[in-house]
Formats: structure tokens, C-alpha cells, sequence
């Protein structure tokens, strides 16, 4: 009787651990898309950068602001650095998005443990009822 009440007790303290770790993840799976959401942004920020520096012509002034000061930049200088950090972006979205599909897997996993818990705690204290 008292190894059956110390088995539950050992598997909600188990399962304690799991809900946490879940927990945990969840919190993490949360902050990934913040800053996914931010991305998104910028991408599109400078998607659309790109498109007005292609509507000008080549002998057109482009500023870049640096701290408080408008810098006067090169056309074609501006056009790579957009470029390139559209390719950045888009990169880290690829990455964010593999690193939450990675999470929710985790996440889902956890949760099946965390359910296969509760039903052996539940049989266990079935079974400690009849007797």
C-alpha cells in the first residue's frame, strides 16, 4: 500500500518536471515568434526600400541617416546593402522557423508524456482505491 502511494508520488513529482519543462518550452516557442514577428516587419520594410531605389534614376541623390546625420550614398551601394539585407533577413526567418518547428515537436512530445503520466497516476490511484 505505502510503495503504491510513494510510486504516485514519484510519478506527479515526475510529472511536475515534465508540466515545467512544457512550460518552458511553450515560453520559448512564444519568443521565437516575437521575433519572427519583428522580421517580418523589417523584411517588409526593406522590400519595399528596394522597390523605390529601383524607381530612381541613376544620377539620383540616396541618403542613408547614420546617427542624426543624412550621409549622402552611392545608388548602387545602397541597392547591395538593401540586397544583402534581405538575404540576411530572409536567412534568420528560415532559421527561426526551423528552430520552432524543432520546439513544437519538443512541445508536442512532452505534452504525449505529460498525458501517458496522468493516465498511470490515474490507473495507480484506481487501482490503490479498490484495494
Amino acid at each position: 500500500m505505502s510503495s503504491l502511494s510513494s510510486a504516485v508520488r514519484d510519478l506527479q513529482r515526475e510529472l511536475e518536471n515534465k508540466t515545467n519543462d512544457l512550460s518552458k518550452l511553450q515560453k520559448d516557442i512564444a519568443k521565437n515568434h516575437q521575433v519572427r514577428k519583428k522580421y517580418t516587419v523589417q523584411l517588409g520594410e526593406n522590400e519595399l526600400v528596394l522597390k523605390e531605389l529601383d524607381l530612381l534614376n541613376e544620377d539620383a541623390n540616396v541618403y542613408k541617416l547614420i546617427g542624426p546625420v543624412l550621409v549622402k550614398q552611392d545608388l548602387a551601394e545602397a541597392n547591395s546593402n538593401v540586397r544583402k539585407r534581405i538575404e540576411y533577413i530572409t536567412a534568420e526567418l528560415k532559421r527561426l522557423d526551423a528552430t520552432v518547428q524543432d520546439l513544437e515537436e519538443k512541445q508536442n512530445s512532452k505534452k504525449d508524456a505529460i498525458l501517458k503520466l496522468q493516465q498511470r497516476i490515474q490507473s495507480l490511484q484506481t487501482s490503490k482505491a479498490k484495494a
